[in-house]
């Protein structure tokens, strides 16, 4: 199954350039946010697959005017051709303003989850905008991560956690591909096309631990792999 992975910054070469050779056996688009609309729009109309996105820090206008033809799968588990898709939008509060969370609020909407994450036996895909604590996000405070997506990882061990928010293009030290433990992390910034891979990992919430759903720390950071 492939996967077709947006965020942050419209592709050129899709928009204006756009080859239906290149993405036909695109099964689905995910938006990690912070794209325009009419981008989001074109893309699933030219590619004729079903677009799911969630909300960038930016995307205050699809609270007025979403866009068209997309599904909003922000604060909602979702499944998606047998994928068991977790999607959390919105990035480190730093001002005044919606799509932003302090680590308590973020806390709060996972705890609304939880129990649609047990009954679907846990997660494929961690959709997010921001990344998590620790795991390629930045040192001022609209570009921290969230430690809650650090433990959403631990517990449910998904295959893949897809974000956005660190952009690329001028962020010397942001790097496109991580690994935590067995969950590879996947910096979405413009586009990333992933084939799936299952782990082969579920949550069994009758033998494995509960997640820490108070104020979830670590000792030091998750051991991370970093890959160029």
């Amino acid at each position: 199954m492939k996967i077709l992975l947006v965020a942050d910054q419209e592709s050129r070469y899709i928009w204006d350039f756009y080859d239906p050779k290149r993405f036909e056996d695109i099964d689905f688009i995910l938006s990690a946010g912070d794209l325009k609309a009419s981008y989001m729009e074109f893309l699933t109309t030219v590619m004729r697959k079903p677009l799911y996105y969630i909300h960038g820090n930016h995307d205050t206008r699809y609270l007025e005017k979403p866009p068209g033809g997309c599904i909003d799968i922000d604060g909602k588990v979702v499944e998606v051709k047998g994928l068991r898709i977790l999607g959390l939008g919105g990035s480190m509060r730093y001002k005044e303003g919606p799509l932003q969370y302090t680590e308590a609020q973020m806390i709060k909407r996972v705890k609304k989850l939880k129990k649609k994450i047990e009954k679907v036996g846990g997660l494929d895909i961690l959709l997010t905008h921001a990344p998590a604590a620790g795991v390629g996000d930045g040192e001022d405070l609209c570009h921290n991560g969230f430690e809650i997506f650090n433990e959403l990882v631990r517990i449910y061990k998904p295959s893949y956690f897809f974000h956005g928010h660190q952009h690329l293009n001028y962020n010397l030290h942001a790097k496109r591909l991580r690994e935590i433990d067995q969950t590879k992390v996947i910096n979405g910034f413009e586009y990333h096309v992933i084939e799936f891979e299952d782990n082969q990992l579920n949550y069994n919430k009758k033998v494995d631990p509960q997640p820490n759903l108070k104020k979830p720390s670590r000792k030091g950071k998750p051991k991370v792999k970093v890959y160029d």
